[in-house]
């Protein structure tokens, strides 16, 4: 028992160098570990020589509440004294389906804490028990405790756990007392394993989105002119039927801000309004045919950074497919993406995001 608590606080402080990954919402998650169990209130002398281990699937309804059903196994051990003064072994091993509801107490930390209650049901093996004959026993238990979720990306959370558990008769140790008149045992279970997302949802709108997006080839002096520029354009107001009245607006030398290009939702897919501003660069670049133009793409904050990084490039790629189709040499064009980083309006809108879901020109000599 001791390895094992050594281990759990090795676990816990071990989460304190973990990376923040985005906190999601409508998730489902595939949880397996191993576990260490113990009785505590119950008729003979616990032991320390128990193991176990657990399989589950959680489902996440916000960042707050998840829902939970745990299978498990446990092999537990007391020992009681017979009228020789014999030391006896008892072993129970106990196999488990538990519901839980869990609550994350601080859910947009990297680490973080939560508290679960529940019922489970329990089959019970037990060999030398004091005066349960050896048998096979069904069950049932209520389930409370804490833990703690360690983000380790997106897709994986290793997880520590204390639950305790109280069953609904006095027959867990193979040990029933004559005096003793609707006594519950109960065990308490250490365990510690992983989270697979393997369905992430949709990101928190409530917690701040990601950051460390690689931008090492920006020039960050200019997309600041950038920045204040398109902010400058944002309409206090988007309406569904927004009448495009602003198109390319030159930066510096060698910046073009394609402010009415939008795209949908999680999507390359040009929206109807954009191709009045992609024709508009059309013919600029048909007034300027030695210019070469590098079409840098950007998302909304929404999805990871790998998913938005592709998404980005997708949309920059649209962009050349169109201007391509409409004369512009293949040749003049090239393609970055640079996902949801230096976001130019407030991603808690939908106008917001969509002022973020951009293309920007670089020219290039």
């Amino acid at each position: 028992m001791k390895n094992f608590i050594i281990t759990i606080l090795l676990l816990l402080t071990a989460g304190v160098s973990v990376s923040h990954a985005q906190t999601v919402t409508d998730s489902w998650a595939f949880g397996f570990g191993l576990s260490f169990p113990r009785y505590v209130s119950v008729n003979i002398q616990p032991l320390n020589t128990n193991f176990g281990g657990y399989l589950s699937i959680q489902r996440n309804f916000s960042e707050n509440v998840g829902l939970r059903f745990k299978a498990g196994y446990g092999h537990i051990e007391g020992q009681w004294t017979d009228q020789l003064l014999n030391n006896i072994a008892e072993e129970t091993g106990i196999f488990t389906a538990d519901f839980d509801m869990l609550y994350y107490l601080v859910p947009c930390a990297p680490v973080s804490p939560y508290v679960y209650a529940g019922v489970g049901g329990n089959y019970k093996t037990i060999s030398n028990g004091q005066t349960i004959p050896d048998d096979n026993i069904f069950g049932s238990q209520l389930n409370a405790g804490t833990g703690a979720e360690f983000k380790l990306n997106s897709t994986w959370s290793l997880v520590t756990e204390f639950g305790y558990h109280w069953t609904n008769n006095s027959e867990l140790e193979g040990t029933v007392v004559p005096a003793e008149v609707n006594g519950l045992d109960s065990y308490f279970v250490l365990s510690a394993g992983f989270n697979l997302f393997f369905d992430q949802g949709r990101p928190s709108k409530k917690c701040e989105p990601c950051t460390g997006i690689t931008q090492e080839y920006r020039d960050m002096t200019d997309y600041d002119k950038i920045d204040e520029m398109i902010k400058n354009h944002i309409p206090k107001e988007v309406i569904k039927e927004v009448v495009v009245d602003r198109y390319i607006v030159a930066v510096s030398d060698d910046k073009l801000v394609l402010v009415g290009v939008k795209f949908e939702f999680d999507k390359s897919d040009l929206l109807p309004e954009s191709y009045v501003v992609l024709d508009k660069a059309v013919v600029l670049l048909k007034e300027k045919p030695d210019v070469k133009v590098e079409i840098e793409g950007y998302t909304d904050y929404i999805g990871t950074n790998e998913y938005n990084q592709q998404l980005s490039v997708d949309r920059a790629i649209m962009v050349k497919n169109y201007l391509v189709s409409q004369g512009i040499a293949h040749s003049r064009l090239s393609t970055i993406g640079y996902g949801k980083g230096n976001p130019v309006a407030s991603n808690d809108t939908e106008a917001g995001r969509a002022m973020n879901r951009r293309i920007v020109f670089r020219i290039l000599k």
